[in-house]
């Protein structure tokens, strides 16, 4: 599951559960190709990310670290950080 949440802190990306092809396109259905202004990403609870999950992701941290000039906070689950390991998107993100 792919969504957008509004909070006092801010709009929040929510990745959870499995986060395969089919979220992902539900997702770009809804609010289109281009990055949405998010102010953190909560992926606490991803067990899977499917590498357009992973393209979806790496898409949104890099435009708010191109709008804000530093890394967003995320909540990571234990899937999420071997993912972002394994394709060195570390850099992009602090934790949350």
């Amino acid at each position: 599951m792919v969504r957008l949440l509004n909070t006092a802190g801010g709009r929040v990306l929510c990745l959870a559960g499995e986060v395969d092809d089919d979220a992902v396109a539900a997702f770009l259905h809804r609010y289109g190709g281009e990055p949405v202004r998010v102010d953190a990403v909560d992926a606490g609870s991803v067990t899977g990310l499917s590498s357009a999950g992973r393209q979806l992701l790496v898409d949104h941290l890099d435009a708010a670290a191109a709008r804000t000039g530093r890394p967003l906070p995320v909540r990571r689950s234990p899937e999420l950080a071997r993912a972002l390991a394994e394709d060195g998107t570390r850099r992009a993100t602090r934790p949350g």
